[in-house]
């Protein structure tokens, strides 16, 4: 129970941190969010340990847990870099997954499906994990698989912003949608291309996603 309260009080400081509320530099007393959010000190510094771990928060010592920031060129860096362990990801899927394993992957791509025709962003993100872990799996690749993950929790929360951006859902969906046609025909070289296509952040995409980091703090300072 703890951890699962450990993880709702992540994604809302999380969304503090992503709207502007909490700005780059801003210390994150633990007494003080336990409080405002009326848990023990234990859930918190749970959630905080894992907002760490993702990058979103650093950990100081005798400072405690103080907001991050991450330049726009770090951010471009670590999307392409996440890019092409996706890519690899999806090209071995297509060479090795099991019939279980396109089962997965389908039933995730179909639970993405339910959750973009009902607008619902959030469920769309964790479903979006799913669907991606599930491609992770299927690459049969223990290493491959650990170095993906570890990036991916450090994006997670830049992630999970983008699809705010108007269409992203539905544009992300479709992306899936070629990448698991990839896969299930086997076509290795348009999976990888298609993963990495859906990845990548650039152009209008990575204008919109610096616009709505922005914009919410710009609104505060008003």
């Amino acid at each position: 129970m703890t951890g699962r309260r450990a993880d709702l009080l992540h994604d809302k400081i999380e969304d503090l941190i992503l709207t502007g509320e909490l700005v780059p530099g801003e210390r994150l007393d633990e007494v003080s969010l336990a409080t405002r959010f009326g848990v023990s000190r234990t859930p918190i510094r749970e959630a905080l340990m894992q907002l760490a771990a993702s990058g979103l928060i650093d950990l100081r010592p005798r400072r405690g847990a103080i907001v991050a920031e991450i330049g726009p060129k770090r951010m471009v860096e670590m999307f392409e870099v996440m890019a092409e362990l996706e890519a690899i990801c999806a090209r071995l899927a297509a060479r090795r997954a099991t019939e279980s394993d396109e089962a997965q992957i389908c039933a995730h791509h179909q639970a993405c499906a339910a959750a973009a025709a009902a607008s619902d962003e959030d469920a769309y993100y964790y479903e979006n994990e799913a669907f991606h872990e599930a491609i992770d799996a299927a690459a049969h690749q223990e290493f491959l698989s650990d170095q993906t993950r570890a990036l991916r929790r450090r994006l997670k929360p830049y992630r999970r912003l983008q699809l705010r951006a108007r269409g992203r859902v539905q544009n992300s969906f479709d992306e899936h949608e070629a990448v698991v046609r990839a896969i299930l025909a086997h076509d290795a070289e348009a999976a990888a291309e298609a993963m990495r296509a859906h990845i990548v952040v650039q152009g209008e995409r990575f204008t919109d996603l610096l616009a709505s980091l922005e914009t919410p703090r710009g609104a505060r300072a008003r």
